[in-house]
C-alpha cells in the first residue's frame, strides 16, 4: 500500500523466507520499484521461523531473489550464532575447538561451516586434532548424502551439532557443540578445509 508524505512513490512487499522454511513472512520492505528489492539483503532469527523465543540467538540472512505480486521471495545466504550467547559458552580451564570447512551438498551447492566444540576441562593436542578430523568428517559427510535445503535445516536446527557431539564425546567429554556460522558460496567451488586454527583455552 502506498505510503503518505516520503513514502508516496512506494510500495510495501512482504518479506518471505524460502520454501526450507515455511515461507513465513519476516516482515515488510518499501520500494518504488519492485525490481530495486533484487539483491536486498534482510535479516531474521530462526525464532522467528519457528515462534520458539529459545532460538532467538540465531541470526538468519537471506536476500532477495524474486517479487511477485507484493511478495519479495528470499533465498538462503547464511546463519551466524549471537556473540553474546558464544561468549558464554567460553569457560575457565576448559579449551573452544573449532573448525572452518567447506562442504558440498549433493545437489551442487557449497556452503561454508564453522562447528565450534567446547569441552568439559582442557583437552591436550592429539585430542584436540582428533575433535576437528570429527567435526570434519561429519560436516562434509552429511553433506554429500542431503539436497542443500536439508543441509542448511540440518545445521540451524541443531542436527548436525548433535551428530558432532555423539561421535566426539567417547573422545572427549563436551558441554556443548554448536554450528557458529554458515555462508553459502558458489557452486562451481570444489569442497576444501581451510587451515584450521588451534584451540583456543579459556582462562
Amino acid at each position: 500500500m502506498a505510503r503518505k508524505e516520503g513514502w508516496k512513490a512506494k510500495n510495501w512487499y512482504d518479506v518471505l523466507a524460502p520454501e526450507m522454511f515455511g515461507s513465513v513472512n519476516i516482515g515488510q520492505t518499501p520500494a518504488d520499484d519492485p525490481k530495486k528489492l533484487i539483491g536486498r539483503t534482510v535479516e531474521s532469527t530462526l525464532g522467528d521461523l519457528t515462534n520458539d523465543w529459545s532460538k532467538q540467538k540465531v541470526k538468519m540472512l537471506f536476500r532477495v531473489h524474486d517479487v511477485v505480486g507484493k511478495g519479495a521471495h528470499t533465498q538462503f545466504i547464511g546463519h551466524m550464532m549471537a556473540q553474546d550467547y558464544m561468549r558464554s559458552l567460553i569457560k575457565r580451564r576448559t579449551s573452544k575447538i573449532e573448525v572452518n570447512i567447506v562442504a558440498a551438498t549433493k545437489d551442487g551447492y557449497t556452503v561454508r561451516v564453522k562447528p565450534v566444540c567446547f569441552t568439559v576441562k582442557r583437552a591436550h593436542s592429539p585430542q584436540i586434532q582428533a575433535i576437528k578430523q570429527v567435526m570434519h568428517n561429519t560436516v562434509v559427510e552429511r553433506a554429500k548424502k542431503l539436497s542443500f535445503s536439508q543441509f542448511i535445516q540440518e545445521v540451524v536446527l541443531g542436527k548436525i551439532a548433535s551428530d558432532i557431539y555423539k561421535e566426539v564425546k567417547p573422545i572427549y567429554p563436551l558441554r556443548r557443540v554448536e554450528i557458529v556460522k554458515t555462508e553459502v558460496m558458489s557452486s562451481g567451488e570444489v569442497a576444501k578445509t581451510e587451515v584450521q586454527p588451534e584451540a583456543v583455552a579459556a582462562g
